[in-house]
Parts: structure tokens; sequence; C-alpha cells
């Protein structure tokens, strides 16, 4: 029999209504003869009793001073809730299944607490439990280190969960449920005629993911990705099939010209600092000296240019003060632009394609909106916009390219 894993996020489990569709979309795979493998996450958002926010918050409460281990290991009761309480409502209508632990369920991690990367998945008692149980379901977000210790995976942890068991299971597919059906072309509280896709390679949706789409995580994605299972990212309330994630030859199965999209979709990441150092002396090692100096600082950096008298890049805006700070104690004078915006074109066609910036360069123009910086690959285009003019970018871009259609 055919494994399928689905994976079910806090929304999908914080109300009886939202766990009957659950189970029903379980009840229907089983029908359809797989065997199931059911990731969960912690029931609800934050302020819901048993979500991960909420966990955090209660340690704040109370001295908020919890050692980064214990603070893991607070953290995985609320997947561990999910799951016994999914458990109980299967067995209740006559599904069998049983409840293992991220580490039960054979996922050794390092020791980077509230980040953990994965150092193996060793699935053989999910598979021993799948010959006597019709579901088998895992907490989500979790692991253990080679001594024993919880881990937590960091944001967006059960959906790596999901997949990496996808790959170790060899799963023919791996379903990530969530409150939205599907990946659109657009965020829809900004481009209201955003359009659901019914299938996106591996690559777009990892630039998607990283550059503002939120419905999975990017990790998830590259672990898919190099191990070839194809993902579905469905609604919980929908019986829709939602969008295909896969590789660019799979297209072949659907009904959509994968080379005649150039442009797939448009995300946004907003409240991000431009900021520009030039060399007052030659030779002096600019770039190693400011790039090592922010990676001293913990400062995420994005949206790089080099050039051969300076660097410009991007901070988040919170950091944007203590960069500044650091680069002048190393007696560089750099000149900050904050409230922009970075605006990506994803697809996986415009590699080697005439016209694609061009078109970017009217549409913007267009609209009087000034390009700050941009930079490409293979997949994507970014352009670095003011905060103001993001929205009316999102939708003259989502126009110039037609992604209504």
């Amino acid at each position: 029999m055919s494994i399928l894993v689905q994976k079910f996020g806090g929304t999908s489990l914080s109300t009886p209504q939202a766990r009957e569709l659950v189970i029903k979309h379980i009840r229907r795979e089983l029908d359809n003869g797989y065997q199931l493998v059911v990731v969960v996450s912690a029931m609800g958002r934050k302020g819901e009793p048993y979500a991960t926010d909420t966990l955090l918050d209660w340690v704040s409460q109370n001295g908020n001073a919890l050692p980064s281990r214990e603070r893991d290991l607070l953290l995985c009761c609320g997947e561990i809730i999910s799951a016994a309480t999914l458990c109980s409502l299967l067995e209740d209508e006559g599904i069998t299944s049983t409840v293992l632990t991220g580490a039960q369920a054979g996922f050794v991690t390092d020791d980077q607490y509230g980040n953990a990367r994965i150092k193996d998945v060793r699935p053989e008692r999910i598979v021993k439990e799948l010959e006597t149980h019709q579901v088998v379901v895992v907490t989500g977000f979790q692991g253990q280190t080679e001594t024993g210790d919880f881990t937590t995976l960091g944001r967006g942890g059960s959906d790596t969960s999901a997949t990496a068991l996808g790959a170790a299971l060899r799963a023919e597919m791996v379903d990530i449920y969530t409150d939205v059906n599907g990946i659109l072309t657009a965020d829809p509280r900004i481009v209201e005629d955003a359009k659901p896709l019914s299938v996106v390679s591996y690559a777009e949706i990892c630039n998607m993911a990283q550059y503002g789409a939120k419905v999975i995580h990017p990790r998830a994605v590259e672990i898919a990705m190099q191990a070839h299972v194809p993902v579905r990212v469905r609604s919980t309330f929908s019986e829709d099939e939602g969008t295909l994630v896969t590789q660019p030859e799979g297209f072949r199965d659907v009904q959509l010209g994968f080379m005649d999209r150039y442009v797939t979709g448009i995300a946004y990441v907003s409240n991000v600092t431009q900021i520009t150092v030039e060399c007052e002396n030659e030779g002096d090692n600019l770039q190693l000296r400011v790039f090592k100096a922010m990676a001293e600082n913990s400062i995420s950096v994005d949206f790089i240019n080099v050039t051969p008298t300076g660097a410009v890049y991007t901070v988040f805006d919170h950091d944007s003060e203590k960069a500044i700070r650091v680069l002048q104690e190393l007696g560089f004078r750099p000149k900050s632009l904050s409230g922009c915006a970075k605006v990506s074109v994803i697809g996986g066609g415009i590699n080697g394609v005439p016209g694609i910036m061009a078109k970017i360069v009217e549409s913007l123009s267009e609209q009087n909106i000034q390009i700050l910086q941009s930079a490409d690959s293979n997949t994507t285009i970014w352009v670095l916009v003011k905060k103001e003019d993001m929205v009316q970018s999102l939708r003259a871009l989502h126009a110039k390219f037609e992604l209504h259609r």
C-alpha cells in the first residue's frame, strides 16, 4: 500500500467543526487505499489555550527565564495535546490510530534548541505501527538529540516534519492542509483578482515562501525537492485539491503549459531598511568588514549588491538602528532608508527570456514608482520600493503579467 503523509495546521485543529473536517479528509484517503501518517501542529493561534505562542506568553508571565532546553520541552506539549486529541476522535470513529512523538517517530536533531536542524529520520517505528493501525499520528515541530533531549524545529517546523517523513517513508504525496485553498498568484488581501495556482515548481514555491507567501515553509519545500516527493497545499475547509508542488516535468500531467507561463506570482517582504556603505579609502576591504560585522552582531542581511567601491543591502527595520551603530563604530558613514519593501516577481520560465525586466520597469514607471534597487536569479527578479508604493507595485505587476487570467 502507498503511504500518504497529511499535515494539519493549528487552525485545522482549533475547533470541533474543523476537527470533524480533518477526520473527513483522513477517512477519504483511507477509503482511497492509503496508509496514513498524519502530522499535527499545536491547536489554534496566539491566545488560544494550547497554541505555541500562548505557551511562550506563559513563560514570559512566569519569570521569563526558562533555559532554551527547558523551553523546548514545554513547547512540545502543544503538539502532544493535538495528537492525543485527534487519536481519541479517530478511535471514536472506529479508525484505529496511535500517537508517536517526534522522537518516537525517528527525528534525530542537533542541539540548537528552538531552531534545531534534522540530522536523520529513522522511521522504522512508524512502519511497524502501520502494520496494526490505520493511522499513525505524529507530533510535528519536534525531535530529539542523540542524548534524548526534546528539541523544536523553529517556525514552520510541522511542515518540515511532514516533508521529512514523506522523504524518509518514500511517500506518494505529502498533503499540507491549512486555512487557505492552495497557493495564489499574489496576496488576496492586496490583489483582489489573485488567482489560485493548480501547479508550481519547487523552486517557485521556495521563492514565494521566502518572500511573503506564508502557506508553507521554504525549509519543508527544499526537503521535498531533494527527495522528489510531490506536495499538495490544500484547505481543510474544502474538497478542492489545491496547489501541486512538483518538478517542472511533472507539469505535463496538469493542464498547464509550464514554459508558456513566464511569471507565476508576485510576493513581498515589507518593513526593511536599505543601507549603503561606500569606500573612503581604497583597499580597506570594506565588504569583508561590513558583512563580518553584521554576522558577528546577528543581523540578517538581504538584497545584497556589492561593487568595487562599496555595498548596498537591506536589514529588517527592527535591526536598522543596531546595524547603523555597528557600522559607525567601524568608522563608516552609512546612509539608510527605512520603510522599504522588497517586491518579488517569481517564475520558473523567466530565465533567459528577454523583456521581463523591461516589463517590470515599464509597469512601475507607469505608476511613478521609483525602483531603489534590483537583483535577479534564475526564477526571481526583486525590486526594492518605498513601503508606501508596495501595494500599488504588487497590483501593477500582477496586471502587467496578466496573472489574473
